[in-house]
């Protein structure tokens, strides 16, 4: 498609060499929006090959193809029309939109409970970046009021930035910031902190914390969000609603991750740090506990619990910090054929742990073994764990997992691999005496080895099965 270069503003030319009316347009979607005097911010209509569409220009990522034009609609999603496709464009007005969130100053209210909003990033703090198209950690905390109001009446709230990181960049330094963070706050006489927190690895930090913050006299509630604020079907703000509750005026206290329950926005879920695992890239509901239930229940309303024994919330500020982590520590998920160079290279690398994320009960193939030996020759502590997810290591059944334990590689119960691995690296910050770390990593702290697993910790759901068609029908997701 080509489009009539000539253009003629129907404004002045001031405005037009001032302003960055194209945001990111070039080639046809540019000529196009000159052809019909649209502008980037403009409300427009817009005739095509497939229909009519309503809404505002929005600015292109610049990374992007120059044969669409990027439309928010009224549902507040944003869509791309070809190029191809237009027949005819009217700009209907005109308004450029401010997409950051202004801060405000959080109210104070006698009566409520005082909770701390620790900020490092993620979706739960973030916005588009028209430039990129890409979600960025934008908003500060404090932002996070100006966009739910409903906070100031759950809780008093302050608020301070930490990190500024998607969750991908959260690692053993900011653990250890949090942990002593975590204790600060505590001693100062918070009644519940909220961390806000990318989700990809909300589960990783859930667990570091379990381990580097215990004996806790008040909540400590991670929160974040799948979907960004700006899009309609956002969970953020009700998962912060739902994590204030929790850490304000549940009586759990413990280091727990708030997230959607079900698919739909009734109740959000609050699970144990080291038994909770993110299980679907986009869902809202992504987030199950694994080989348990979730500790209970949370709307705006309250914290109802589900499993009858918890750390009940105390008035006395006592807990113990524990900000300790060597991030020599690796993991290893064996697959069939892997070659005994992969646990070579770590140790020559200077790695001193190796959580092993084995087969069915805990199993990896003989060629290893030399190299398994060689590890524990060299100070390398090993532990197994499973890629089943659910379930128990058990090495005594086969020759295979005999033989491994008597090469040095130590199960790990039900532990979750990645709650293991940070587990270890927790471990290996105090000590690394062989039966020290091997105390410390086979003493539950909270619940992260069960002695079994209810019978309601496993369930995964099959679609196209009779009964449980039946099922979904009458439950949500």
């Amino acid at each position: 498609m080509r489009v009539d270069e000539t253009f003629h503003w129907p404004i002045n030319k001031k405005e037009t060499m001032n302003e960055d009316i194209f945001q990111g347009y070039k080639g046809e979607a540019l000529a196009l929006l000159k052809k019909y005097s649209v502008r980037v911010w403009g409300t427009a209509e817009v005739e095509t090959s497939r229909g009519h569409f309503s809404g505002t220009i929005l600015p292109r990522s610049e990374n992007d193809d120059d044969r669409h034009i990027v439309m928010k609609i009224v549902t507040g999603y944003n869509i791309g029309i070809d190029t191809d496709t237009v027949l005819s464009m009217k700009e209907t007005g005109y308004k450029k939109a401010n997409y950051k969130i202004p801060e405000k100053e959080f109210p104070y209210t006698q009566g409520l409970p005082h909770v701390k909003l620790l900020g490092t990033g993620g979706t739960i703090a973030s916005r588009l970046d028209y430039r990129t198209g890409a979600v960025i950690p934008a908003f500060s905390p404090g932002e996070l009021y100006g966009a739910v109001p409903e906070l100031a009446d759950i809780c008093n709230l302050d608020t301070e930035k930490i990190f500024a990181v998607f969750s991908e960049n959260m690692g053993p330094k900011q653990y250890v910031a949090l942990a002593k963070k975590i204790g600060e706050e505590i001693e100062k006489g918070v009644d519940g902190i909220v961390i806000g927190h990318g989700t990809d690895t909300l589960h990783h930090t859930g667990a570091a914390l379990t381990f580097m913050c215990q004996n806790l006299p008040v909540p400590v509630v991670l929160v974040g969000s799948q979907r960004s604020s700006d899009r309609p079907s956002s969970d953020a703000a009700l998962n912060l609603m739902h994590a204030m509750t929790a850490a304000g005026h549940g009586n759990i206290a413990e280091v727990m991750v708030c997230m959607f329950g079900p698919t739909s926005d009734e109740y959000g879920f609050l699970h144990k740090g080291t038994r909770v695992r993110k299980m679907h890239s986009s869902y809202r509901s992504t987030f199950r506990t694994i080989g348990d239930t979730p500790v209970a229940k949370v709307t705006r309303q309250g914290v109802e619990p589900i499993k009858p024994e918890f750390h009940p919330r105390r008035k006395d500020r006592n807990v113990t910090i524990i900000p300790t982590f060597d991030d020599r520590v690796a993991m290893l998920y064996y697959y069939p054929g892997m070659k005994p160079d992969m646990l070579h290279s770590i140790i020559d690398n200077g790695y001193k742990g190796v959580v092993w994320v084995g087969t069915g009960l805990g199993h990896i193939n003989k060629e290893m073994y030399p190299a398994v030996e060689r590890a524990k020759a060299e100070g390398v502590h090993q532990y197994m764990t499973l890629q089943t997810i659910w379930g128990y290591v058990h090495m005594f059944v086969y020759d295979t997992g005999r033989d491994m334990m008597a090469k040095g590689i130590i199960p790990a119960g039900n532990m979750l691999p990645e709650v293991a691995f940070i587990k270890l690296g927790w471990a290996l910050g105090q000590t690394h005496d062989p039966e020290e770390v091997k105390r410390l990593m086979l003493t539950p702290v909270n619940d992260e080895i069960t002695e079994r697993e209810p019978y309601n910790g496993y369930l995964v759901y099959q679609g196209g099965v009779p009964e449980v068609e039946e099922f979904l029908k009458k439950v949500h997701k």
